[in-house]
């Protein structure tokens, strides 16, 4: 199956949008289904960074283990899960317009199944981000040209 991609126009600069993004303990504000995100290593983050997202899937309450892959401010990230049923890869980029004012952010995710996962992904996992990835991208979009972030 292909990936899921969105992206939307937010109206600040790519460096306060790619930093709320890798904030990570800011994620449960904009991401719908997640519950508590933390990071699990300490200095700055980059490749290889570890950080415990606990989310709502279906009816479950699931914790998973991230690990950033890519790593480019203010331009770019990638995650992916190294634990659990559902393993999300996830790429994004922040792209600059009206003369860096503005930016076009484009989030795409993918998953793998493992065990129980294999029902879980193309059943609930992929309907659910279907859904929820552009109300997740509006949330961002809100906060950060509404709150001031």
């Amino acid at each position: 199956m292909s990936a899921i991609r969105q992206s939307i126009d937010v109206d600040r600069a790519p460096t306060d949008v790619y930093d709320y993004v890798m904030d990570t303990p800011r994620m449960p504000e904009w991401q719908l289904s997640a519950v508590s995100a933390e990071r699990l290593d300490e200095g700055p983050v980059g490749i290889g960074s570890k950080v415990r997202v606990t989310r709502h899937i279906g009816r479950r309450t699931m914790p998973m283990t991230m690990e950033v892959t890519e790593y480019d401010p203010p331009h770019s990230w990638g995650l992916r899960g190294i634990d659990g049923p559902v393993r999300a890869r996830v790429h994004g980029e922040v792209e600059p317009f009206d003369e860096g004012r503005r930016s076009h952010v484009t989030i795409e995710v993918d998953f793998e199944g493992h065990g129980m996962g294999k029902v879980l992904v193309p059943f609930v996992v992929r309907p659910q981000v279907r859904k929820e990835l552009p109300r997740n991208e509006q949330l961002l979009k809100d906060r950060l040209e509404h709150t001031g972030e």
